[in-house]
C-alpha cells in the first residue's frame, strides 16, 4: 500500500495498556495505512491485541508511542469533536438505547456538527434518512431499538456512524453476535460502503471466510505479535494465514477459506 494514497497512516505505533505505573505493550513499531474506498479486515487470535489497536487508532485510548495522522493531521492533538468528524466508531459495546427510536439513535451520529443545543434541521434529517436508507434500517425508523433483532440493531449503529459523515468507519467486531445470514449481509453492507461510498472501512472480525473473501485487504497480527499488512490475495499466497493461531494442529484451508484440523 502506497503511504501517499492513506487517509490514516500509523507511523511506529505501539500499543497495549496502563496500569498504575505500569505498563503492558501489546504490539509495537507498528507502521499501518488505511485508504479510502478500501475495506480492510483486522485478524487475530483472541487476546492479540486487535481491540486495543482499534481504539488506539480512534484515540479511544491513547496509544503507547507513536504517532498518528490523518490527511496529514495529528490524530493526537485534536479535540474530541473533531476527531468525530473524521472518525465513525461501532464499538462491541451495547448501549443502553432501547427506549430510543431508530430515528433517534441514528440522530445523535449528527452531534459533532450541530453545536451545543444538538437542534437539527432539515437537512440533519435529510442525512439522518438517507443513512438509514444507505444501511437498510429505513423501514424500522420508527420502532424502538429494544424491538429489534440483533442484526437490525447492528444496522442501527452502522448508520448511527453513516449519519457523522466521516470519511473513516472503524468497528469493532461488527458481526459477532450475528447469525449467518446477518454477518453476510453486514459484511457486504460494509464492502458497499468502501466502494460505492468511498469510505475507509476497518473491522476486526472472527468471521474468517467472510473477511477472506469481502475484504480488499488485511491486518494480521501472528502469533509473535507482528502485524503483516497487505492484499487479501498477496496473504493468501504468502501462506501468512497459518501464523494468526498457536495450535499448529490447526492449518488454513484455502479452499474453504477457513481453518481445518
Amino acid at each position: 500500500m502506497k503511504e501517499n494514497n492513506a487517509i490514516l497512516t500509523a507511523r511506529e505505533l505501539a500499543v497495549g495498556y496502563r496500569n498504575g505505573s505500569q505498563t503492558t505493550t501489546l504490539l509495537s513499531g507498528l507502521n499501518l495505512n488505511l485508504e479510502k474506498g478500501k475495506l480492510v479486515a483486522l485478524l487475530g487470535q483472541n487476546g492479540a491485541g486487535k481491540s486495543t489497536l482499534l481504539r488506539a487508532l480512534t484515540c479511544d485510548e491513547r496509544p503507547l508511542a507513536g504517532s498518528i495522522e490523518v490527511n496529514g493531521r495529528d490524530l493526537l492533538e485534536m479535540s474530541q469533536k473533531d476527531r468525530s468528524r473524521i472518525i465513525g466508531l461501532v464499538s462491541t459495546e451495547r448501549i443502553q438505547a432501547g427506549a430510543l427510536t431508530v430515528t433517534e439513535l441514528v440522530g445523535l451520529g449528527r452531534q459533532p456538527h450541530t453545536g451545543f443545543l444538538g437542534r437539527l434541521d432539515d437537512e440533519d434529517r435529510a442525512i439522518i434518512q438517507q443513512s438509514m436508507a444507505d444501511a437498510g434500517i429505513i423501514s424500522k425508523a420508527n420502532d424502538y431499538m429494544a424491538s429489534l433483532s440483533d442484526g437490525e440493531r447492528q444496522k442501527a449503529m452502522i448508520a448511527r456512524a453513516l449519519a457523522q459523515q466521516t470519511p473513516i468507519i472503524i468497528l469493532d467486531e461488527p458481526t459477532a453476535f450475528l447469525d449467518v445470514a446477518s454477518r453476510i449481509e453486514t459484511m457486504r453492507l460494509l464492502q458497499t460502503l468502501a466502494h460505492d461510498r468511498g469510505k475507509a472501512v476497518l473491522l476486526s472480525s472472527h468471521d474468517i471466510s467472510q473477511s477472506l473473501m469481502l475484504a480488499d485487504e488485511l491486518w494480521l497480527i501472528t502469533t509473535d505479535r507482528e502485524v503483516l499488512t497487505g492484499t487479501t490475495q498477496q496473504l493468501l499466497a504468502d501462506g501468512a494465514m497459518d501464523r494468526l493461531f498457536l495450535n499448529r494442529e490447526i492449518h488454513f484451508n484455502p479452499t474453504i477459506l477457513d481453518y481445518s484440523f
